[in-house]
């Protein structure tokens, strides 16, 4: 199966089976502890991306896009915290709910705004774009495209969070493998922390910080690059 499979996977994915359960993970009702690792792990993601963002004290001065917004976890605190947010997934039912929850938090407003996008077709300028808990999704050579997009549209900044490649993970995905269940229906990519900012450099960003989000069944590394 060729890579942009991927794409048509996880697409079909999180409008259907996908959708329902990380509607309950990202939500705040009862899910097995499993689910509720992840949660929690998410939920740390979330929050280390906002202390960044807020210790510069400019977030009601700057634009945001949120790729691969899921149902608006990050997208609705930046919002209410004043940034402009354009928040995108290529789940229309993600989007939907996303919006759901904008509205009840935010009440009528147009801030964020939803769409429903392909990372590619993510267009305009905006300061700082944030792709996180997405590119867990796709290959390497499909991760690299993604992340030259994004950063073709990130005028200062731009935050991703990644399922790093070491050796304990490669181990542990292997043993999980071992296991299927009916929720494991899209691949699941590590990548080394080293391509990530090759490819970075090559589009002209250079890190600035990064940071290790680790429960028992969630491990993301999360990297802040700002434009030369």
């Amino acid at each position: 199966m060729d890579v942009t499979d991927d794409k048509i996977i996880v697409k079909n994915y999180f409008n259907s089976t996908g959708f329902d359960r990380w509607k309950r993970i990202y939500g705040d009702g009862n899910i097995n502890k499993v689910q509720l690792d992840i949660r929690n792990g998410h939920q740390q993601t979330i929050d280390e991306v906002l202390d960044w963002l807020k210790e510069d004290g400019n977030l009601t001065q700057i634009s945001v896009c949120d790729a691969g917004c899921g149902v608006g976890s990050l997208s609705i605190p930046l919002a209410t915290a004043g940034a402009k947010v354009h928040a995108s997934d290529i789940s229309e039912k993600m989007v939907e709910e996303g919006k759901a929850r904008a509205l009840y938090t935010l009440g009528n407003n147009d801030n964020p705004t939803f769409a429903v996008q392909e990372l590619e077709a993510i267009s305009g300028s905006y300061h700082t774009v944030i792709c996180l808990d997405v590119l867990i999704h796709y290959s390497q050579e499909k991760m690299e495209k993604m992340i030259s997009h994004l950063c073709s549209v990130a005028q200062t900044r731009i935050i991703l969070s990644f399922a790093p490649k070491t050796f304990f993970l490669t181990i542990l995905k292997k043993i999980g493998s071992l296991f299927p269940g009916p929720s494991k229906t899209t691949r699941a990519y590590m990548h080394k922390e080293i391509d990530m900012i090759d490819v970075l450099k090559k589009n002209g960003f250079t890190l600035q910080r990064n940071s290790m989000i680790r429960t028992r069944f969630y491990f993301s590394r999360l990297l802040e690059a700002t434009k030369d």
